[in-house]
């Protein structure tokens, strides 16, 4: 038996219930990637705001302060943002994020006023 296979990409194909079979994991497959997606992007989204609250940046900004708490640190970015939302929850940052994301608020905040030294008001001990 065969089916055809309606897609944007390939109209009306033909395919074997074997065919229909793998296209099906592979759907759901992509399916389960994108639901982690959506989840890792709302962390970071929230994590973001905790950045723009904690630092007085924007959010362009704190954006960036996560990337390069990241980059720095080598912890996956959706982690460095689970660990923050765990911080401003009451719980503790690890010790090496921390210590960046000090770094990078107060480089970033530096940028925006290169009039005014960065503060201790900026500090997220």
């Amino acid at each position: 038996m065969a089916f055809f296979m309606l897609s944007s990409t390939r109209p009306l194909t033909l395919l074997s219930a074997t065919d229909l079979a793998k296209e099906y994991e592979r759907l759901q497959t992509e399916v389960a990637q994108l639901k982690q997606a959506v989840t890792s992007h709302a962390l970071v989204d929230q994590a973001i705001g905790v950045v723009v609250v904690l630092g007085r940046i924007p959010p362009e900004d704190a954006w960036r302060v996560l990337r390069d708490v990241s980059q720095r640190t080598n912890v996956k970015l959706n982690l460095v943002a689970e660990h923050l939302l765990e911080f401003a929850q009451g719980g503790l940052l690890p010790d090496d994020e921390r210590v960046e994301l000090q770094r990078a608020v107060v480089r970033y905040a530096a940028l925006r006023s290169p009039s005014q030294s960065p503060s201790s008001e900026q500090s997220v001990e």
